[in-house]
């Protein structure tokens, strides 16, 4: 009797690890299926698009060898390769290379009129083809981007920056332009800017940041230190910026982790300001009084070099009529120029909008002193509108 009970529970045992199976079974498949056709179903389409043009092809190069050649079967393998997962790919490639049988015992080795049949070359070109278009497929599947949808990502992220540099609009009486520059006319920029108004919209705090290396290379810790910075702008203590910014960047551990800040904190009433600097070149004061430009140089290492560095301010005030100017070194540094000729470039230039109130200048200002430089650029003014100024729309 106890071993009749022992054989039962071994087989109830049995049965339930068989039915546990079969449920992971059942589930992979629908896990599967539910991955393959999720979204809007382009997938599989594209797939039974592409496979009813094997045949076509093979079609038409036996109907007009003349007209149609074995090697347009490329033509879907191509396609193949920037639309399809790489197991659907090797379903296409086998369509493919069974079309290519058939035509090759059909067309024989040799065909009337001179037209085109399958020669070892035609085989090469459409391996090589397939071969180039799983490297591609699989690519984009370890990204996990389908390459339809790879462009629009791009865009977004391209939009996000942008709309995280835009500027808070100012009260009456001053006026900012901002213009950016990626290197090699790209989308992605590592220099950036984040600003808010702050204590009650009384302060005006603007970073400017230069991440190593330019264009796609920096784009994307642009991207992520550009959020980051902006979370930290407003939430902290002005002093308190830069160290919280150059501890995050530390904790990053990038080979290329260091960057150059400016941190501009304006008092709108007064005029007062203090600015911050990491490792970045020095702000210009335009004082109307004098009509003479002035250097504001705060002292300040790199970010993300090491820990526990230390921040002092350079202090200034904006007067009717002055002008703050803010830039990386893109600007006016080059290999054949150093930073101080570029600064002095940058000045001359800088005087012709005087008369204007800066109205448009800031990307000018690029064009004239740094038009064709391969390095990332931006420039950024606040200027106090005073009596020869023309006022700007708010």
């Amino acid at each position: 009797m106890a071993a009749g009970r022992g054989r039962r529970a071994e087989a109830e045992t049995v049965t339930a690890r068989l039915k546990h199976m079969m449920h992971r079974v059942r589930t992979g498949v629908r896990k599967s299926a539910v991955d393959y056709f999720r979204g809007d179903g382009s997938d599989w389409i594209a797939l039974a698009g592409l496979l009813l043009t094997v045949p076509l092809i093979a079609a038409g190069t036996l109907a007009a060898p003349v007209w149609c050649s074995p090697a347009a079967l490329v033509l879907p393998i191509v396609a193949g390769g920037l639309l399809l997962r790489p197991a659907s790919l090797l379903g296409l490639y086998a369509a493919a290379a069974t079309a290519l049988i058939v035509e090759s015992v059909r067309l024989g080795p040799y065909t009337e009129g001179g037209a085109s049949r399958v020669t070892p070359g035609v085989v090469l070109v459409v391996a090589a083809c397939g071969f180039f278009g799983l490297l591609i497929a699989q690519f984009r599947s370890r990204v996990g981007v389908p390459w339809r949808r790879g462009g629009t990502m791009l865009f977004d992220l391209r939009e996000r920056i942008r709309v995280q540099s835009k500027l808070p609009k100012l009260p009456k009486g001053w006026h900012q332009e901002m213009a950016l520059r990626p290197a090699g006319g790209q989308s992605f920029s590592g220099d950036f800017v984040v600003a808010a108004r702050t204590n009650g919209g009384r302060t005006l705090e603007v970073v400017l940041t230069d991440v190593s290396g330019k264009g796609m290379d920096a784009g994307s810790r642009a991207l992520l230190l550009s959020g980051a910075f902006g979370g930290l702008l407003g939430s902290l203590p002005p002093h308190a910026f830069l160290p919280a910014a150059n501890g995050y960047l530390l904790r990053q551990d990038w080979e290329e982790g260091f960057a150059t800040s400016i941190h501009l904190v304006l008092d709108l009433d007064s005029g007062d300001y203090e600015l911050y600097s990491a490792g970045h070149p020095p702000g210009l004061q335009l004082s109307a009084g004098s009509g003479r430009w002035e250097e504001k140089a705060a002292e300040g290492p790199l970010l993300g070099v090491y820990e526990g560095a230390q921040f002092d301010p350079v202090k200034g005030s904006l007067r009717a009529g002055d002008v703050l100017m803010l830039f990386t070194d893109g600007l006016v540094e080059t290999a054949e120029r150093d930073i101080a000729e570029g600064i002095d470039r940058l000045t001359g230039e800088a005087d012709r909008y005087v008369a204007g109130g800066f109205q448009g200048a800031a990307w000018h200002l690029i064009e004239a002193v740094a038009k064709d430089v391969n390095d990332d650029r931006a420039l950024l003014l606040i200027c106090r509108e005073g009596a020869t100024a023309v006022s700007a729309p708010h």
